[in-house]
């Protein structure tokens, strides 16, 4: 016994290194931190994970391993973003669109979908491999459809950057999503159904036979109820979010901002070539500068008010599609809330 309080309890400090340690200034400050690997601690914070990567121009698969600032400038999220796909912790459903990308956590569901890749956490469940197979399926089923041939054959298909007259085509992005959400619903709504089985035998069991076994059998029910309706409830809020912000809706429109930026880029591109290519001819030394400075600045502004006013009448239009898309699974949705509801109320009427 002795000898176990010797190794538990701290041994008393001799006098003389009291003295030394009161001498030393700020010497009980550092102890706490003695023996913290600091550098470890940000070795976790920075751990290379595994990816799925999905190929939006040929739909092919990979498995690649990156670290999260690698993501962070790849995606151009910021931490917090990527914080709602870390599988070590727990957050509601979430659909935010970004300037490069839409950040999705429905369900199993966690991935970042930009116009040229999707990115998922390496996973082994069975959600998250069916949703790869089907974006791939889609993804191959269109590149071979006769919808692309007419489509290029009309030369109305502009480098998938939804510039064209067919009300069947979807962006990339337009297909990732809408597979995220059928998956999250499609998940949401079998367990719906296996509750809503459970349920009404022992509600009926328990109508001709009250015993505290059953009715500790529906509060159990009840409990798991009530933990799949909140669920499907904030899904079912997140979507009638983002249906009721035309903002929101714009933003997941990636392909469409980044054909806007690239045109814009190529066309200072150009104009960089086009006054280099002024300064060259023998021209007034005085004059000339400040008049290529105006007509550069005249047309930067025309260009840029030309680029606004088109792609807010592309954006209504993309706004109807994606508006159109949520509107679906939001019914599917509400409807497995109605469901769920419905089995809450017959069991409160009960107990």
């Amino acid at each position: 016994m002795e000898d176990l309080k010797d190794h538990l309890l701290p041994k008393p400090t001799p006098q003389s290194n009291l003295a030394d340690s009161s001498s030393r200034p700020f010497a009980s400050l550092r102890q706490p931190f003695q023996g913290v690997d600091v550098l470890g601690l940000k070795k976790r914070g920075q751990s290379v994970r595994s990816w799925i990567r999905v190929d939006a121009s040929s739909g092919d698969s990979q498995v690649i391993e990156v670290d999260k600032f690698t993501i962070m400038r790849r995606c151009d999220l910021p931490a917090r973003d990527l914080r709602l796909l870390d599988p070590l912790f727990v957050y509601p459903s979430t659909i935010l669109g970004r300037e490069k990308a839409i950040v999705i956590n429905l369900e199993q569901i966690r991935c970042i979908i930009t116009a040229d890749e999707v990115l998922l956490l390496n996973s082994l469940d069975s959600y998250v491999l069916q949703y790869v197979v089907e974006l791939q399926r889609r993804l191959k089923e269109f590149w071979n459809s006769d919808e692309l041939k007419r489509l290029r054959e009309c030369n109305a298909f502009n480098d998938l950057s939804g510039n064209n007259s067919s009300s069947d085509y979807l962006p990339f992005e337009f297909k990732a999503l809408e597979i995220a959400l059928e998956a999250a619903c499609t998940f949401l709504e079998t367990q719906a159904a296996e509750l809503e089985t459970e349920a009404y035998p022992l509600l009926d069991e328990l109508t001709s036979t009250i015993s505290t076994l059953n009715l500790e059998r529906v509060r159990r029910l009840k409990s798991r109820l009530v933990a799949l309706t909140r669920r499907v409830q904030k899904v079912r809020d997140e979507i009638e979010q983002l249906m009721d912000d035309d903002g929101d809706m714009a933003e997941m429109y990636l392909t469409e901002k980044k054909k806007r930026m690239e045109s814009i880029y190529y066309g200072e591109q150009s104009m960089i070539g086009e006054g280099v290519q002024s300064f060259s001819a023998p021209v007034s030394p005085v004059s000339s500068p400040p008049d290529y400075r105006k007509l550069e600045k005249s047309f930067s502004f025309a260009k840029s008010r030309h680029e606004s006013m088109r792609s807010s009448e592309n954006g209504k239009q993309h706004i109807e599609e994606m508006e159109m898309l949520l509107e679906a699974y939001f019914v599917v949705i509400d409807s497995t809330l109605n469901k769920l509801t419905s089995v809450l109320i017959l069991i409160l009427n009960l107990i």
